[in-house]
């Protein structure tokens, strides 16, 4: 069962269960225990489960590790430590690692000095880095605590030798579980736990996680089922949002009149003059190419203040050399500023940061709590974040964030469930360590929370495939991995380089290093795998200021011809982050909120008032709120958790837009837009173009859409037949298709058989990791159910909810201050139309 902590232990209580010698070091160190070790040392030396989810900069990683250390101390005083490894530590990042193994040589040695003599606790890292020496040093000698990553651990479980070191392993922990929990990664780990419980027996599971929900479900994962019953975890919640300083910012004084380059040049003074105001500063940009901008234009603009020295870039696009000399230099206070996309985001120790600024929306609660987490490293104190905002949009959704974060709600993490190719790769794995049972092999696997629900078909399709007992693979070059033995029940290996293949396949990290772009033979420069994904043959789009058309795409590389006229797709910034569901849905209630006032003619004094009541923020910002909505109300009406609100627009040429203002995030939005306009074009035999944002979408052509009736086609029961028959032959299945193969263990880049496995996996992979159809899945409900409406309105300018849509629509066309115009022009025509309903007073 899953239980909150809340016993406080007393500091002499702590100290009794500790040896003298780590006792005194500790005391040489520290004034007292942290509210995090008060409740989890004693617990974790009764050898209890436990997951500990505390802001960084906490003392996780002691509370962790200090009972083992006692333990290992009294181990070696009596001369009972072993060549075997007794504990286990697992984090998502091999820097982390390697801070850690920094990190635990100071207590040892100090500890060692205390008892005036050498201790030969030992500690190393094993990830894909390690050197072939150091490995084999390893086999002579084991580390008594191994640091390691989720890959790798999976490795060393089918290497016979380094498996015997593991056979006795009492403690793991797993730090940072709520950044593995969300993802493939976390599903392999919890499959690799299993079949390590398996291999020693019973073993204390501590997970260190952030600000994270629902702490129950990352409990259930980091501990697993026995047999269909959750097993014991403790729960240590520590809360530290009351010292939180977080404060939206807006770089001008009016956001709604601000032109765009008054409001970038407002955005680098307002930044240059926090840095100025702090010794180091953390700027997170979300995107690789922001980070770079944002590098680059303050040491043009305030090159007084900005030179190589003391502002750096840090993104995962950079090689290892230079992401470790930022991480170095910043530790060191050798820099002023460090600019990151979502690379620093983790528990890298990174030194002393006096306050973290977050460039634009942070799209979730629990992401933007574990940045701003990243300042203020010393305990009980405040961690400082500011967030500027430079468009109304982002103003909403940061402002609702920031009440969010202040009030504690934290929006839920979804961890995935019976993933195919994740299990192939495990069957795989397990025929390597040994001949299974094809029953008790299945049991190991549901212990693992993200199997819990897997079906016998399920399970006995994978090891079909995996047996190669389908034909049709075999012309692709696709073989059997694995023996089975249906009269024994059982199976295991195939060939003698098994152990390597699994070795030189394992993981589930896509390969997204960039997708070529050739034309008549010469690359003329790359694009993201997700863009590629949107494309069909005939679109075009603009890369390097030069308009291409899509022919095809094999492989990482497509094929494009030179193309004149405006592009049909337009920049898809596939690295933003996606708004969470539930913030998505805080923001439509505050919506409904506002409705309802302006509906019951509220003035202007009660509505700012109910303003500042509901949200933290400042005059400006709060006006500039009641201003957007106003204007939104008076021209159309407000769309809402209550009300859909389609958009009929007339564009640029006549050309016909339908906007859906749905904002449940773009993830969401994705899976709708595409069963739309698949009805479409089933209905009408005409291709349309799409554009999605976390706020809506659109569907855009030259001639009528129909996209209301294609929308009111879509119930609870057709939605995700729909959405499946949608994907087929488009470019993200075939990517997702690639994804899933290397996981699975398939060698082939296109399969035209059937595979009742990987080929339903392709498909889940994409509806359910790609896009979120879960909650798409609840929209189409309310709809039908009547709990949410559907309003629409013809426009001949765009409403003021839809302008950065549509202006997205236009990105390529248009250039930046273009487009500022084009969208400034569209607000003070909105203006100009409802001049007349602004005069009335409420």
């Amino acid at each position: 069962m899953i239980h909150e902590q809340t016993k406080n232990y007393s500091k002499n209580a702590i100290y009794k269960t500790l040896h003298p010698w780590v006792r005194k070091w500790f005391d040489s160190k520290f004034d007292d225990f942290t509210p995090a070790q008060k409740k989890s040392i004693i617990e974790i030396h009764k050898n209890k489960n436990i997951l500990v989810s505390s802001p960084t900069g906490s003392g996780k990683t002691l509370t962790a590790f200090l009972s083992i250390i006692s333990e290992l101390t009294t181990l070696s005083e009596k001369g009972c430590l072993e060549d075997k490894v007794y504990c286990i530590y697992i984090s998502p990042l091999k820097a982390l690692d390697n801070d850690i193994e920094k990190n635990l040589e100071e207590p040892l040695r100090e500890i060692e000095e205390i008892a005036g003599k050498p201790l030969g606790i030992r500690k190393a890292v094993r990830t894909g880095d390690t050197t072939q020496y150091q490995r084999q040093k390893m086999l002579k000698v084991p580390p008594h605590i191994l640091i390691t990553t989720p890959e790798t651990l999976s490795i060393l479980l089918v290497a016979p030798k380094f498996r015997e070191k593991l056979s006795h392993v009492k403690y793991v922990i797993i730090d940072e579980i709520h950044s593995l929990a969300e993802n493939k990664r976390g599903v392999h780990l919890s499959l690799s736990l299993e079949r390590l419980q398996h291999l020693v027996g019973h073993f204390t599971r501590i997970g260190l996680s952030a600000t994270v929900s629902p702490l129950d479900d990352i409990a259930r994962f980091l501990v697993g089922y026995e047999y269909g019953v959750e097993r014991e975890c403790e729960i240590v919640n520590i809360d530290y949002l009351k010292d939180l300083d977080m404060e939206v910012m807006c770089p001008v004084s009016d956001i709604t009149i601000a032109d765009e380059e008054d409001t970038r040049l407002g955005t680098y003074n307002l930044l240059d003059d926090l840095i100025q105001e702090n010794k180091t500063t953390l700027i997170f940009t979300n995107t690789r190419s922001g980070t770079e901008r944002f590098v680059y234009n303050l040491k043009k603009m305030f090159p007084m203040n900005y030179n190589d020295e003391n502002i750096m870039a840090h993104h995962s696009s950079l090689s290892k050399s230079v992401r470790m000399e930022t991480e170095n230099n910043l530790k060191e206070g050798k820099l002023k500023a460090v600019v990151s996309s979502t690379s620093l985001e983790l528990g890298i120790d990174i030194g002393y940061i006096d306050l973290v600024v977050l460039i634009n929306s942070p799209k979730s609660v629990s992401r933007a709590l574990q940045r701003i987490g990243r300042s203020g490293h010393r305990l009980h104190e405040k961690s400082r974040g500011k967030i500027i905002v430079t468009d109304r949009d982002d103003l909403v959704e940061c402002s609702l964030l920031l009440k969010n974060a202040k009030e504690g709600k934290i929006d839920k993490i979804q961890i995935p469930k019976n993933c195919l190719d994740v299990l192939a790769q495990h069957i795989y794995g397990m025929s390597i360590e040994n001949v299974w049972d094809i029953d008790y092999a299945f049991d190991v696997i549901k212990k693992s929370y993200c199997y819990k629900d897997l079906s016998r078909d399920d399970y006995e399709d994978v090891l079909s495939y995996m047996a190669g007992e389908y034909p049709q693979l075999e012309e692709r070059y696709v073989y059997a991995k694995i023996w089975i033995d249906y009269d024994k029940k059982t199976f295991g290996k195939r060939g003698k380089l098994a152990r390597m293949l699994y070795s030189t396949n394992i993981g589930t990290i896509p390969d997204s290093s960039g997708v070529l772009v050739k034309c008549d033979g010469e690359t003329v420069g790359k694009i993201e795998a997700e863009f590629m994904e949107r494309l069909k043959k005939g679109d075009t789009f603009v890369l390097g200021g030069s308009t291409y058309r899509f022919n095809y795409g094999k492989g990482m590389t497509i094929n494009v011809s030179p193309s004149s006229g405006p592009p049909t797709i337009p920049s898809w910034f596939s690295q933003q982050l996606p708004l969470s569901f539930d913030l998505a849905m805080d923001i439509q209630r505050f919506r409904a909120h506002m409705d309802s006032m302006f509906q019951y003619r509220r003035s202007k004094e009660e509505i700012m008032e109910f303003i500042y009541d509901y949200l933290y923020v400042d005059d400006f910002a709060a006006n500039s709120i009641y201003e957007y909505f106003v204007e939104q109300f008076k021209y159309a009406q407000i769309p809402s958790n209550r009300k859909m609100l389609i958009e009929y627009y007339r564009g640029f040429g006549g050309r016909r837009f339908v906007i859906f203002h749905s904002l449940f995030g773009r993830k969401v939005n994705d899976a709708l837009s595409r069963a739309v306009a698949y009805l479409v074009a089933r209905r009408y035999n005409m291709n349309v173009t799409i554009s999605i944002s976390d706020n809506g979408f659109y569907l855009s052509s030259d001639s009528k859409i129909g996209g209301l009736e294609s929308f009111q086609e879509l119930t609870p029961e057709n939605f995700r037949p729909i959405l499946t028959q949608s994907l087929e032959k488009t470019e993200t299945l075939a990517s997702r298709f690639r994804h899933c193969a290397g996981r699975s263990l398939m060698t082939l880049r296109r399969y035209k058989g059937e595979s009742k496995s990987v080929g339903r996996q392709q498909k889940r992979e994409a509806l359910e990791d790609y896009m979120d159809i879960e909650n798409a899945q609840k929209v189409i409900e309310w709809i039908a159910s009547e709990e949410m409406e559907i309003k629409t309105i013809n426009t001949v300018i765009p409403t003021p909810f839809a302008f950065n849509l549509v202006s997205q629509g236009y990105l390529d066309v248009l250039n930046q201050n273009d487009r500022a115009e084009f969208t400034k022009r569209m607000h003070l025509a909105v203006l100009e139309q409802i001049k007349d309903k602004l005069t009335d007073i409420y």
